[in-house]
């Protein structure tokens, strides 16, 4: 026999012997055990699914639709974080509540007075209430950071336009480039026109999220701009002059309110000091010439 059709007989041979081999040797036993607990673990993965699932719904029932609209619009605002949807939202903040009131629940049964019962009252309503307040705080910091990033995306995108590029590819070319929430919102308008939606719905849900007034302006110019025919780089060069003297505005108008601001904290914490400072010793002498 040649080594040829040898070597090709053990190779038909020896992969199929180690198959049998494996066949005949496996611990079945082992494999049903396993078997048993991955269908006990999938069942257990599905039965708390299950419970989690009854758990949202009946805190949404219990929950006012007006409130949970706001509380959508607020976490829109604030770039719908991704480790926090609506339903988790939901579902935590009676949980953290519930920690809250127990801790008061301690603190009123050590010490029953009508003080502890308040404070019990007032930390279960902060604690109820303090992820609406963080959302709140994170959408107004990020609307703030849009309104100062736009002049120079509008700049970006106008100088894309005049080198050629269409408005949804400088629009695309600035979202790629930029790195703050403005460049995420353009990117997710892009995302929503590539899916089917028509320009205009995407520009104006895009406005919707974003709670501010120099982005549904500068919207609401594009939208006119398409459906009448207007050049779009007049359009982005107005709006981006527009914006930076808005800016320069805006710059100044804080600047004017420093003096208002420092006023109060100048009358009741600095003065003090310095009028204890500086009349404190002659008070005291004062004191010990008629005493």
């Amino acid at each position: 026999m040649s080594p040829i059709a040898l070597g090709a007989m053990l190779a038909i041979v020896i992969p199929v012997s180690f198959m049998v081999w494996l066949a005949f040797s496996a611990d079945h036993a082992a494999l049903r055990n396993i078997q048993a607990n991955l269908g006990h673990r999938t069942k257990t993965v599905e039965g708390t699914a299950s419970l989690s699932r009854q758990y949202t719904d009946l805190v949404r029932r219990f929950t006012p639709g007006s409130y949970e609209s706001w509380l959508d619009k607020q976490l829109a605002a604030a770039g719908r974080p991704k480790g926090w949807p609506l339903e988790r939202l939901l579902a935590t903040k009676p949980l953290i509540a519930l920690g809250a009131g127990v801790i008061g629940t301690f603190n009123f049964v050590a010490s029953p007075t009508p003080m502890s019962f308040a404070i019990m009252f007032a930390a279960i309503t902060f604690a109820y209430f303090a992820p609406d307040l963080l959302i709140r705080s994170h959408g107004q910091k990020r609307c703030a950071a849009i309104q100062q990033e736009l002049p120079n995306a509008l700049d970006q995108m106008l100088i894309s336009v005049q080198a050629g590029l269409g408005f949804e590819a400088a629009m695309g070319r600035t979202g790629k480039n930029g790195t703050g929430p403005l460049a995420d919102e353009f990117v997710r308008t892009l995302q929503d026109i590539q899916v089917g939606r028509s320009r205009k719905e995407a520009y104006l849900a895009m406005a919707e999220r974003v709670d501010v007034s120099d982005l549904r302006s500068f919207i609401r110019s594009i939208v006119q701009a398409d459906a009448y025919g207007i050049a779009i780089a007049k359009v982005l060069k107005s709006q981006a002059r527009e914006m930076r003297t808005k800016r320069r505005q805006r710059a100044e108008e804080h600047a004017m309110k420093i003096p208002v601001k420092i006023l109060f904290p100048l009358i009741f914490f600095i003065f003090p000091t310095l009028f204890i400072i500086l009349l404190g010793p002659a008070v005291m002498n004062i004191i010990a010439a008629f005493s």
